[in-house]
């Protein structure tokens, strides 16, 4: 018989998993897009600390990865994209904050990798940089390559557009992102939706996390933040209205 995965928000998830100070996290997103922003202010609620937390960047100062870094929850950072956030710089800079700063492609294929069950691979990106540094290197064909290790964790915040009780995941257009490799890469799997929807609702071929992965999810309400929002002057003999 399948099991309802569904719970009732983020706080009654997070009371059954009971994350533990020091705890690695996955967090979905890019920018503002996709992000597990509930399950990220409950996290902060709770006041969890020495969190090392996986994620392509931080959010904005008040927003997003951004709650947990103004209260110091936040020990170590493995991101692609720091821009936006200029506490991180700050915590960075004062030695506050740790950080594993990876080329985006590589952080992509390093959770890909850790889903996977494979622990290392190796790639040309970064090859005579810092980021090589201290790395194994190798030559193929006559090319060098660093050797990257695969990236898994305790726990993976997902953001999903619809899920049923199963924990069946579909994502919508660019906030799919990270969401999908992270779901397959962490030990506990909790997901936040826009939408539930009954079993059967979604088509099979168009599930993008299987339900295996997913271990509690609920729906949550969202703020569809816009980190920069820009817009193009009005027209001049536009007739009074904007094009």
């Amino acid at each position: 018989m399948a099991v309802n995965k569904v719970v009732a928000s983020a706080g009654e998830a997070l009371d059954r998993v009971n994350i533990p100070d020091g705890a690695t996290i996955m967090m979905g997103g890019f920018g503002l897009c996709g992000i597990p922003e509930n399950l990220i202010r409950e996290l902060k609620r709770r006041g969890t600390k020495d969190l090392t937390v996986i994620s392509n960047n931080a959010g904005v100062d008040e927003f997003g990865i951004g709650l947990l870094l103004q209260s110091r929850q936040v020990r170590k950072m493995v991101s692609s994209y720091v821009g936006e956030n200029a506490l991180f710089e700050r915590l960075y800079l004062t030695g506050e904050l740790e950080l594993e700063f990876v080329p985006q492609g590589t952080f992509s294929e390093r959770i890909r990798a850790g889903g996977a069950g494979i622990p290392g691979f190796y790639t040309p990106t970064g090859v005579g940089t810092v980021v090589a540094e201290g790395k194994e290197t190798r030559l193929f064909d006559g090319r060098e390559f660093i050797l990257e290790r695969g990236l898994v964790a305790d726990f993976a915040f997902i953001k999903a557009w619809r899920g049923d009780f199963w924990g069946n995941l579909v994502y919508r257009e660019t906030a799919r992102n990270f969401n999908p490799m992270m779901a397959t890469a962490a030990r506990v799997v909790i997901a936040e939706v826009e939408e539930l929807v009954a079993l059967g609702a979604l088509d099979p071929d168009q599930v993008h996390t299987p339900s295996i992965y997913t271990d509690m999810l609920f729906a949550g309400s969202h703020e569809k933040r816009i980190e920069q929002r820009t817009t193009r002057p009005r027209m001049a003999g536009a007739g009074g209205g904007e094009r």
